[in-house]
């Protein structure tokens, strides 16, 4: 009787589910037909010949930061390479005209576009904006890229996508929808087994909040939703035909969850290096105080307040007169909350004591960025796993001797030998900072300039020139 009752209420159920499937796939076929239908009538060209459109999804690409200045060089490599390329870019930076943005872009990073560029102003950002999801923030930003990559779809359908911001959540809409061969560069993974194990560990870290971590329940719970969506990264992200990675590290990372090893590979981010070149290198002369440098934007990632810590422990431990040391930190304030991160570390200051030797620079210009590494003795980074670590290139172009975190790219890709020759130094906690920065100054100004151009000609590799080659080879099947 129970076989039978089970039987006459499965057997409809599963019918009713095969139905909706049916259903569910003519649908979506259907809305493919009309994009290629609507595609097709719109891009005819002036002169009958139909120019290939590639475009770069983007939302914020009038940032200014490390990732803008992948897109921008992503594009004006197309243009010298193609000549029936039209590059669109997808952006949510409503408040600039097209005409502002490509002007910031050379402003900003010296990068002068060939030929001129179409925009499709999304109306939706906000649906990405971390602020929108105080809980479950990963999974409510996928998704809410899924329905902003919908509204560029619908205004545009390119031949080729590429996804430059690290959305891979709309790559399999453009490619089964759109009918695009899709390609993505991935500055760092939505998600990391390096996330994965923070959590398991219980961890207490500026994503992983103190009342997770003192509560084995409330761990396990988010470890069954990292997992989760760590499979629907993986998922969406295994539908790219062309993945672009900007380090090594990120690249473990990526073919360890995308499982896309033949079509994966490392393309360095181009660092303005030639830009440093002309500051010239020589034997410090001597003088009553030295500079350490550290340049990054004030997120919470870049851990400031080990900068600060470590300093004022190495000032604690120096003994007799010495020269005096001075700690300045460079970076950009994006809103609100980081200018209250910025007085956070100010108030930092106060408590150490070392509110006098410690300056902050924000939002200034090239020319003064510039001055600073010419004058500063060491260059300071402390981000755990940096992606990669286009600020620690540019303080080792400039000639500082750099000091980084003993993880990410620069200890996979950066500060490593040259030539079998030392070219910086990596630390990890503030022990080993403050320690490592004494030994520093310690060595002889002949010493230290001896590091200095070995870092210097290490970082050539990480040129514009480089990047250009490196790129086109990767995303040559896009184009066949």
């Amino acid at each position: 009787a129970y076989f039978r009752l089970l039987c006459s209420l499965l057997l409809p159920a599963l019918f009713l589910s095969g139905i909706l499937c049916v259903c569910l796939v003519v649908l979506l076929w259907g809305v493919r037909l009309w994009i290629q239908r609507k595609k097709q009538l719109n891009s005819a060209g002036r002169d009958g010949k139909r120019p290939l459109l590639v475009a770069f999804f983007h939302p914020y690409c009038n940032a200014g930061g490390g990732g803008e200045r992948v897109l921008w060089c992503a594009i004006r490599t197309l243009q010298k390479k193609y000549r029936n390329v039209t590059c669109v870019v997808y952006t949510g930076d409503r408040d600039a005209t097209g005409e502002e943005i490509v002007e910031g872009a050379f402003r900003r990073f010296n990068i002068k576009l060939i030929h001129p560029v179409k925009f499709v102003f999304l109306e939706k950002r906000f649906l990405v904006e971390a602020s929108l999801y105080p809980h479950f923030t990963l999974l409510g930003q996928s998704l809410g890229s899924v329905f902003l990559g919908w509204e560029a779809l619908l205004k545009c359908v390119p031949d080729i996508y590429i996804d430059s911001m690290g959305y891979a959540f709309t790559i399999p809409l453009f490619k089964y929808l759109g009918g695009c061969r899709v390609g993505c560069y991935v500055h760092y993974p939505t998600i990391s087994t390096d996330m994965l194990s923070v959590v398991r560990n219980q961890d207490t870290r500026f994503n992983n909040a103190a009342f997770i971590t003192s509560s084995p329940l409330f761990s396990k719970f988010k470890l069954a939703y990292y997992y989760f969506f760590a499979f629907m990264y993986g998922l969406v992200g295994s539908c790219s035909d062309v993945v672009m990675v900007n380090s090594s590290w990120t690249l473990n990372h990526i073919l360890s969850l995308w499982r896309t090893g033949t079509c994966t590979s490392v393309v360095y981010p181009p660092c303005d290096v030639q830009t440093f070149l002309d500051i010239p290198l020589e034997v410090e002369k001597s003088t009553s105080e030295y500079s350490i440098v550290s340049v990054s934007q004030f997120r919470p990632e870049k851990d400031h307040p080990l900068q600060i810590r470590a300093f004022a422990k190495l000032l604690k431990e120096r003994v007799g007169p010495q020269p005096s040391l001075k700690l300045i930190l460079i970076g950009g304030c994006r809103n609100q909350q980081d200018e209250e991160r910025v007085n956070n570390l100010r108030r930092l200051c106060e408590e150490l004591g070392v509110s006098d030797d410690v300056m902050f620079r924000i939002n200034i210009p090239f020319e003064e960025l510039k001055r600073h590494l010419a004058e500063a003795t060491i260059g300071l980074h402390t981000m755990w796993n940096e992606h990669f670590g286009i600020g620690v290139v540019e303080c080792m172009a400039a000639g500082t001797v750099i000091l980084a975190h003993n993880s990410g790219g620069p200890k996979l890709d950066i500060v490593v030998p040259h030539e079998g020759r030392v070219t910086g130094f990596l630390a990890e906690d503030e022990d080993s900072y403050a320690e490592t920065m004494a030994y520093i100054f310690s060595l002889s100004p002949e010493k230290r300039l001896e590091i200095r151009e070995n870092a210097r000609r290490s970082v050539h590799r990480f040129s514009d020139q480089h990047f250009e080659d490196t790129f086109l080879l990767s995303v040559e099947p896009l184009f066949k």
